[in-house]
């Protein structure tokens, strides 16, 4: 028996409701919740199973919901490690976890992803939509992610977290990040 059989049976098994929830299409209020997301993570393997999770932000909406099985998202310039797109060249699949400020549900989509020209993604006039730009905001390439799973997610880590906590945000927002080892 597996580990993971073993805790399931130790554990009473998958909660009905989760047994039921992940679909291989975005369900309509899933797709509404990604067209009003304006933060996601994006997380990806290289064959050798290598891991990267990159965040992705902007205006809600920016990551556009093409149709029930395809999402667009832009890759706005950046640090250009380019960590993920390196990770595609060898294993196409990648995840994505939502996020809506105060709001502690999650949505994730898992799929399969083929990179878009800039020049592509212009000819869908695709701009970048973010709430802040410097020099460096622009549209490098796009992401399309063919759809093998998308739910709804628990809010027991928001809970667990107390991550919309508006006083330890206020707390936090005057904080510096050499503060924190001190």
């Amino acid at each position: 028996m597996s580990r993971v059989e073993e805790l399931r049976q130790t554990l009473g098994g998958v909660h009905p409701l989760a047994a039921t929830k992940v679909k291989d299409h975005l369900e309509p209020y899933v797709a509404a919740f990604i067209a009003n997301a304006p933060f996601a993570v994006m997380a990806s393997s290289n064959a050798a199973g290598d891991c990267d999770a990159s965040p992705k932000g902007g205006k809600p909406g920016f990551i556009k919901v093409l149709d029930e099985k395809t999402l667009l998202i832009p890759d706005i310039g950046g640090n250009r490690l380019f960590q993920s797109y390196e990770n595609f060249e060898s294993n196409p699949k990648a995840g994505l976890i939502f996020m809506i400020p105060g709001m502690a549900v999650t949505v994730r989509v898992n799929g399969r992803v083929r990179l878009a020209s800039a020049e592509a993604l212009a000819d869908r006039q695709v701009q970048p939509e973010l709430y802040y730009t410097d020099d460096n905001s622009t549209l490098v390439q796009g992401v399309l992610m063919d759809i093998d799973e998308a739910y709804f997610h628990c809010p027991r880590a928001f809970q667990f977290a107390s991550l919309w906590d508006t006083d330890t945000i206020r707390e936090n927002a005057g904080r510096s990040i050499k503060s924190l080892g001190e």
